[in-house]
């Protein structure tokens, strides 16, 4: 192995030496505990220390590293104290997760190291969010992300590489290619001889680089993130490298031949440069011997030290109120003089517009939001009035771009990213639930988003455009979920999602959009989060929805004694307000519960569950439940109108109001 350490100064040759050692004996250190049964698992990067230390050493403090399992020498190189950095291993309340979490699935804004979630994609797009925050700020920062072989098989992967690429993004993909995903070899994961290729397809400037030569590594991350902090462009790296342990270490390595265990141990990247540092006398075995024991010291007094913490005790209001970012919402009344008579539309396109104002750190991001405008035009003009640098169209790519905005979140922007329709978020459902709904209580960063979601039938569009899948994350704890049915609470509920810092989905029914008007007040106001509207007032019956289900039942009391039966619109469904529907309920006796959504499974069969455990003494008759059919939505106007839930709500009704 050959060492070009031309131009290197001394001290940064004797640093990489001893970044790598520490990575190593502290690995070497916890594989013994595993095996005394005092930790629990070890992803071990034992062989691949060069790849992590020669790229945290290249890159300043303050710029972002996404690292993944095998990558300890970034947590070291930036110098966490060992005593913080056991504690998370031992699940401490004094580790970066408080217990929550284990090994490197956390992160640490101090530290600027974005840890990783075990679906390893989604953050290739994170650190294209980051990177694209460092380029609006003009900071002159790069981002660099690591990924293994396996992981490039991913749609995660090829859809960051295409969108850095488009959108010129100072991130470094770093492809650390150990030759086996788990067990699975190359061969049987890629068809092509070196997966640096890849970045040509997508217009990305890639290398192939000796994964096990710290100066290679060193070198070449120098060059590389000096070039892009002059002119930002995404890099593809593959490092070249093997892993000496298994994938984890109770898994083991009978799938490895013998004989490449031991061809790629003659490669051992510290064995290989601490010959070389003592044949050009850079280094002595004196000074080896007390480098070893200062880091052997280091290790053992941490190690006592975090092991003597007391274990992290369950404290019920804890875990719950840290499932969000504390947010005390700051009620914005709405005073303003005049209004207008607009569509619902509109009153969300006036909200997005006043946010942009008032916040010069919003952006926003979906498929054709630009000079288009978005399918539905509720972002049209917005580019002429904002620029290119807050309102971005985006390739067809949900995953990545849901991803990128919890990476904006991290850089300190607030993004509203829009769904074409909500039933696209599909595509990217790890994104949401695992990385943006978990993040806060994980490790304490929060998620400042607002996914606009276009949802809902009545308008002939088919199984593919037509869902209301509310319910698909109304479970999902650190998400809130908001329903407006009305324009002036569509407005200040939009504004109100925007203000707060935690992750919002926010559903506007497409059949409002052009069919419901109301006088909406100008001006920026909110509305709290949670607190749902009684529509009509009566004393014989509750019924309880939101969305399209407030129309249809207040359409439908034409024909009834309005005075009968009371309506309460719940507008968000996370929070929802329990008081008020209770209070209602208690009233009433009776409570038909409805939604567009298929019936089965529903977001009513909570309300209802609540209501049977908490106030069952108070009904008068049994709780009914009226949802669409449990079939996918249909296209046909006739196969439409009798999958909904409206065309059973008047017989529901009736059977409640005789019962």
């Amino acid at each position: 192995m050959k060492f070009d350490i031309t131009d290197i100064n001394k001290s940064v040759l004797v640093d990489l030496y001893q970044k790598m050692l520490k990575s190593r004996m502290i690995e070497e250190k916890m594989i013994t505990l595993l095996r005394q049964g005092k930790i629990s698992k070890w992803f071990s990067g034992i062989g691949q220390e060069a790849i992590s230390t020669g790229i945290t050493s290249a890159l300043n403090k303050d710029e972002f590293i996404l690292p993944m399992h095998r990558n300890l020498s970034v947590f070291t190189s930036r110098d966490i104290p060992l005593k913080r950095l056991f504690a998370q291993w031992q699940g401490k309340e004094d580790g970066f997760t408080k217990g929550r979490d284990r090994s490197f699935h956390f992160g640490t804004i101090e530290y600027n190291i974005v840890g990783m979630i075990s679906h390893l994609g989604p953050q290739m797009g994170v650190a294209c969010g980051i990177a694209l925050s460092e380029k609006l700020k003009k900071t002159g920062k790069v981002c660099a992300v690591f990924i293994g072989d396996g992981g490039t098989s991913q749609g995660d992967f090829h859809e960051a590489l295409n969108l850095a690429s488009v959108w010129k993004l100072p991130v470094i993909f770093a492809i650390e290619n150990n030759g086996y995903g788990l067990s699975t070899p190359a061969n049987e994961q890629y068809a092509i001889e070196d997966l640096a290729d890849r970045g040509a397809s997508y217009g990305i400037e890639s290398h192939i680089v000796d994964g096990n030569n710290i100066i290679d590594v060193y070198r070449i991350l120098s060059k590389v993130s000096k070039s892009i902090r002059n002119d930002p462009k995404p890099i593809l790296l593959e490092f070249k490298t093997f892993r000496i342990k298994g994938h984890e270490e109770a898994s083991g390595q009978e799938y490895i031949e013998n004989s490449l265990i031991d061809q790629w141990a003659k490669k051992d990247p510290i064995k290989n440069y601490e010959k070389f540092l003592l044949k050009e006398k850079i280094i002595s075995n004196d000074s080896i011997k007390k480098t070893r024991n200062k880091i052997a010291k280091e290790i053992d007094i941490n190690w006592k030290d975090a092991n003597s913490l007391p274990e992290v005790k369950f404290n019920q209001q804890k875990e719950l109120s840290d499932v969000f970012k504390e947010y005390k919402a700051a009620t914005i009344p709405n005073i303003s003089n005049t209004s207008e008579n607009i569509r619902f539309v509109d009153s969300i396109k006036n909200g997005i517009d006043e946010a942009m104002e008032e916040h010069d750190n919003l952006v926003i991001m979906g498929q054709d939001i630009a000079e288009y405008g978005g399918v539905f035009k509720i972002t049209e003009g917005l580019i002429d009035k904002y620029g290119k640098n807050r309102v971005f169209n985006t390739p067809l790519c949900e995953s990545s771009i849901l991803s990128a905005s919890y990476g904006m979140s991290i850089g300190g922007f607030k993004t509203i990213v829009e769904m074409q329709f909500s039933d696209f978020i599909s595509s990217g459902f790890t994104s949401i639930v695992n990385l943006i709904a978990k993040s806060n209580y994980r490790w304490s960063q929060n998620s400042d988003i607002v996914v606009r979601m276009p949802c809902g039938g009545g308008v002939g569009a088919g199984p593919f455009h037509s869902q209301t899948n509310e319910v698909w994350f109304t479970k999902v704890p650190g998400l809130k979920i908001v329903y407006p049915a009305f324009p002036s609470d569509a407005k200040g509920l939009l504004h109100s999602s925007i203000d707060d810092p935690n992750p919002v989905l926010f559903f506007e029914h497409k059949n409002l959009y052009r069919t419901i008007r109301e006088d909406v007040k100008k001006d920026r106001y909110t509305l709290e989060l949670g607190k749902g509207k009684i529509r009509q007032v009566g004393d014989n019956l509750t019924v309880v929805t939101y969305g399209m289900g407030v129309h249809w039942i207040l359409d439908l009391l034409k024909d009834y004694n309005k005075a009968q039966i009371e309506v309460i619109d719940l507008n968000s469904l996370v929070p929802w307000d329990k008081d008020l529907v209770f209070n209602s309920v208690k009233k009433t006796g009776k409570v038909l519960l409805l939604q567009e959504d298929s019936q089965f499974s529903g977001f009513m069969g909570e309300i209802s569950s609540c209501i049977s455990e908490e106030i069952f003494e108070y009904l008068d008759a049994p709780i009914v439940r009226v949802g669409s059919l449990d079939t996918p939505i249909p296209f046909a106007k006739d196969l439409e109108k009798g999958y909904m839930a409206q065309s059973r709500l008047k017989e529901r009704l009736d059977y409640l109001l005789n019962y």
